[in-house]
């Protein structure tokens, strides 16, 4: 809801000023039972320049409850001063464009380490028509944590386009890289049907390219930049699915050491062009071979470790349906049975974020 700025926080810090703690919340119940009043129905969008401010109306709701259950004076000033700093101060963190003085406004943001994402967002341009796209709420969660308006974000997989979408959504340039051609034309076309823009300034840039082999720090130069602040891949998990006939694809690699030994060579690629203390998300799967499960997964992330790394966070995400699988669980469970194996319900998200440069 848009309020008006300037009347609820001059009645918010009339409150303040009183040391009677009656007082205090009989003026914060006049608020609560009159909340509407401070309702902006038309007018100018919130800037530095306005008397307006956009806030969720929960959030609100919340706060004056909490200043209403308290039993000090020094508890209830603490709180109202917490609200009155909502209003006209922002606070943020070097990596995100959160405000730390409305942090309960973000409920959407998940900050525990099991995702459980139950229908993939079918919005705008994002369709689920590629073979092993990932949903875009993945991109939209990092995005959003880690960079800032403006700030660059590098997809080393772009597949059909779902991150420069979310890109474009949130405010972000976007750097995606595409080995072939004709899933690069996909992509671009999924990109500019995005008419959901958090700014029309922003760039969505596609290169077809063999993002082991590119001179990343060449690219980034045609683009004005001489790094970016995120990094998210997903690449194929391996032969699972076979994307093309191109031997550069890691879905032909020859066997494990060729695909492990390609996944090092990209993580130095980026940790040479990304920002130091800023993160790299690794979204990557597991699977079965002549009955053995292989931990993919963790076999990648012990690449990136190698490569100047640390590991902030292992996230479990859950899928419910591939298309592999796609009208087919009761097989699938009869062979689980007979094998003595478990269905691939998850995959990982290894969230990276980089120490220092490797210089190689």
């Amino acid at each position: 809801m848009k309020i008006n700025r300037s009347k609820i926080v001059q009645d918010l810090s009339r409150a303040y000023n009183s040391n009677d703690l009656n007082e205090i919340k009989d003026s914060i119940l006049r608020i609560q039972t009159d909340i509407d009043s401070y309702r902006v129905i038309e007018g100018v969008d919130n800037d530095k320049e306005t008397k307006t401010i956009v806030i969720q109306r929960g959030f609100l709701i919340d706060a004056l409850s909490q200043i209403q259950e308290t039993h000090t004076i020094e508890r209830t000033k603490y709180y109202l001063t917490r609200l009155i700093k909502s209003f006209t101060k922002v606070k943020t963190s070097k990596i995100n464009d959160i405000n730390l003085y409305r942090w309960k406004e973000y409920q959407d943001i998940i900050t525990d380490s099991l995702w459980i994402i139950n229908r993939r967002d079918s919005s705008g341009a994002h369709n689920a028509g590629y073979w092993g796209n990932f949903i875009p709420q993945i991109p939209n969660q990092f995005i959003r944590r880690y960079t800032k308006r403006d700030e660059w974000v590098l997809d080393t997989f772009l597949g059909s386009g779902t991150t420069l979408i979310e890109c474009k959504r949130l405010g972000r340039n976007g750097i995606g890289i595409e080995l072939q051609s004709e899933v690069a034309q996909l992509a671009k076309n999924n990109v500019q049907n995005e008419t959901n823009l958090f700014t029309k300034n922003v760039q969505a840039e596609i290169v077809i390219a063999d993002s082991i082999e590119l001179d990343y720090p060449q690219t980034l130069n045609t683009f004005g930049i001489e790094s970016v602040q995120f990094v998210i891949m997903h690449p194929p998990y391996w032969d699972i699915i076979k994307f093309s006939e191109d031997p550069r694809d890691l879905s032909n690699s020859t066997d494990i050491e060729a695909f492990l030994e390609k996944m090092s060579l990209l993580a130095v690629k980026v940790n040479n062009i990304l920002d130091k203390d800023r993160y790299c998300a690794l979204v990557i799967g597991d699977k079965y071979s002549k009955g053995e499960w292989i931990p993919l997964g963790f076999y990648t992330m012990q690449e990136f470790l190698k490569n100047g790394f640390t590991l902030k966070s292992t996230i479990i995400k859950n899928f419910e349906e591939t298309k592999g699988k796609k009208n087919a669980q009761e097989l699938w469970r009869y062979r689980a049975l007979v094998g003595g194996f478990y269905i691939f319900k998850h995959e990982y998200i290894f969230l990276f974020k980089k120490e220092h440069n490797l210089g190689k």
